[in-house]
């Protein structure tokens, strides 16, 4: 009964959206308000859930937004995404700028979550669009998938290292690393394809795609400036991802992990900026706050929502379903890979969140993958990458991925499900059968 229950508020939350018109907060709160009532959830607790669900993830990633958006308008407002445009185009040519997209957001993918990564570089998405004459919806989805090809796959994001740990394989970390980046290959060129072959028509909100400042080419900043605001948090998040993952001195692991931490890094970032406007920087920089703050008003909105009806779906008696279900069923091989992926996809198509979805489903999985037959490194790093593959599948309305991408790149919510959305459903899928294969060869 919850599968179906689940099922009708994903669809609705669909509809909502596309069909009704309506507004998708609204259609995210009515959908999360139905789970609730239908799933048995006490109705002077659900609305405190809601409000805690809302608040929960505007805690863990609110901030990280509204930095990013403060940088992306000082990488415009400095000239530095022009010369991080220069420097891109010159090492892999104007005609593959999707490709050098892709390329870019596979790398700041591995440590970085790819929301905060694209919000980071959306500013140099409308440079190279701009640069090389490629319609921005291709830029962007090519960016935003390469982000997505590593970001489920291969540590230290969250998401991989979580399930590798529930699966007790946490000393193997880099197999997985190995292996994800293995698997994140297929679906890495995928992206760039398909963002070349099905986003190129796709409309733009104009007040969404601002044309970035234009800035004579002798005043841009110098090229390592010019790149530290976007590589500066993703070194010291790395950096603190292998001090705990290497088990460095304890202090050395405290303090990397402050200035490590997805907020001190974003703050680090913005105080180096300062020294990209050698005139005036104090004032140019408070335009930048303000410019950057008012335009991550309405994804705060959406994200906060998304993880609401995630937080409904959390109190009911989802995960005890899909366990048992499994205890039933024994499977193996092939066949128990092709679970995980299915479980991942069910639990990322109805909550949202890709981490949440890997944490979820390896924890389902740990206590069963042993009497299944999976039991070497190997063939436990395959079941994490089974699992990541699903949790790619699909990111829409009631995930913050689906509303950074199109609120960033000024798409509607209809064409980011026949793109963005359509597009991590590929990716999964792609994922998958790579994980396969690789099951095949090595296992």
């Amino acid at each position: 009964m919850i599968i179906l229950i689940v099922l009708a508020a994903i669809l609705f939350i669909i509809l909502s959206s596309t069909v009704l018109k309506m507004h998708p907060l609204t259609g995210l709160l009515l959908a999360a308000l139905g789970v609730g009532i239908f799933a048995g959830i006490p109705v002077d607790k659900l609305a405190e859930t809601i409000g805690k669900g809302f608040g929960e993830l505007m805690s863990k990633i609110g901030l990280m937004v509204i930095l990013g958006c403060v940088i992306g308008a000082i990488l415009d407002q400095s000239g530095a995404a022009v010369k991080v445009a220069d420097v891109i185009l010159d090492l892999f040519g104007e005609k593959r700028p999707a490709f050098a997209m892709a390329v870019i957001g596979g790398i700041v993918g591995i440590p970085v979550f790819c929301d905060s990564g694209f919000i980071i570089l959306h500013k140099l998405n409308q440079i190279v669009a701009k640069r090389t004459g490629r319609p921005l919806a291709t830029i962007a989805l090519s960016l935003s998938g390469g982000l997505f090809a590593t970001h489920t796959l291969v540590p230290p994001t969250p998401g991989p290292l979580s399930a590798a740990g529930n699966l007790g394989i946490s000393g193997s970390v880099g197999l997985v690393i190995l292996l994800g980046l293995v698997v994140s290959i297929p679906s890495l060129f995928l992206a760039t394809w398909f963002a070349g072959r099905f986003a190129a028509r796709i409309p733009i909100i104009e007040e969404a795609a601002t044309d970035p400042a234009i800035i004579p080419a002798q005043q841009l900043p110098a090229a390592w400036k010019a790149f530290m605001p976007i590589m500066l948090p993703i070194i010291l998040i790395t950096l603190a991802s292998f001090a705990h993952i290497m088990h460095w001195p304890e202090q050395v692991v405290k303090w990397l992990g402050f200035f490590g931490s997805p907020l001190v890094s974003f703050l680090c970032a913005i105080f180096f900026s300062y020294s990209l406007f050698p005139e005036n920087a104090a004032e140019k920089m408070m335009s930048c706050f303000k410019s950057g703050i008012e335009h991550c008003g309405t994804t705060l909105v959406l994200v906060g929502a998304g993880g609401a009806f995630g937080a409904v779906l959390k109190e009911t008696s989802l995960k005890e379903l899909v366990s048992s279900w499994l205890v039933q069923h024994e499977l193996s091989g092939i066949y128990l890979l092709g679970i995980a992926f299915l479980i991942a996809a069910f639990f990322k198509t109805a909550q949202g969140s890709t981490t949440s979805s890997m944490v979820l489903t390896t924890s389902i999985l740990a206590p069963l993958i042993g009497p299944l037959g999976f039991v070497t490194p190997m063939e436990v790093t395959l079941v994490v990458m089974a699992v990541g593959s699903g949790a790619m599948v699909v990111s829409h309305t009631n995930d913050a991925w689906f509303w950074v991408v199109s609120q960033f790149t000024g798409i509607t919510a209809r064409d980011a499900y026949r793109t963005h959305t359509v597009l991590t459903g590929l990716q999964g899928v792609a994922s998958f059968l790579a994980t396969l294969l690789l099951y095949i060869v090595l296992v």
